[in-house]
């Protein structure tokens, strides 16, 4: 059996319970059809799971993540609700930059993938440091930005601001509202 057999047994068994239920109870049928929706519906689920993008054999994206989600529907998106961690790798095929969260969302029609809660960017080349509360990575566009608050960390400086724009490698940025920069000297490393 294989795994598209598998959901459509699941999907209809959940649909069957779900007729069940309506005629057991007094819900309405507006919320049994909430609830039945394709794009409420997970249609994949996988633990420790490893997606490695490449382009002419040369890695540019490596993700892992304990638990993705997958759902379908007019806007098919996958879900890490325990959290992800991303590198991204130069020609040389070495990781340049890594993006980690407690929880991320993608979606596939625009794109669009966004991280949550202790959020952390890092440039393996400038080692920089960024830390925030939420960042979108626009895949499209190759960039990254926010609208919280972010803390940037250098061998020299830490940097507070407001929000921030960037490539995907974190070495090109803008910081919006700068709060605070306080800068070390050598000795003090």
């Amino acid at each position: 059996m294989g795994t598209k057999e598998f959901h459509r047994i699941i999907t209809i068994i959940s649909t069957g319970f779900l007729f069940v239920m309506l005629f057991s109870c007094e819900n309405s049928i507006t919320v049994v059809k909430e609830v039945t929706q394709a794009d409420t519906l997970e249609s994949v689920s996988a633990k420790n799971i490893v997606f490695i993008r490449s382009d002419s054999g040369n890695v540019k994206i490596r993700l892992t993540a304990p638990i993705m989600k997958r759902f379908e529907g007019k806007d098919v998106y996958t879900e890490f609700p325990e959290g992800f961690e991303a590198f991204f790798y130069d020609t040389l095929n070495k990781p340049s930059s890594r993006i980690r969260a407690n929880y991320g969302i993608s979606y596939e029609k625009t794109k669009l993938m966004i991280a949550r809660n202790d959020v952390e960017v890092e440039n393996f080349s400038t080692l920089e440091k960024l830390n925030t509360e939420s960042l979108f990575w626009d895949q499209k566009r190759k960039i990254i930005f926010t609208h919280a608050f972010v803390k940037i960390t250098s061998p020299d400086k830490v940097i507070f601001g407001d929000s921030l724009t960037a490539n995907e490698g974190f070495d090109k940025r803008t910081i919006h509202n700068v709060r605070a920069t306080i800068e070390f000297d050598e000795e003090d490393n």
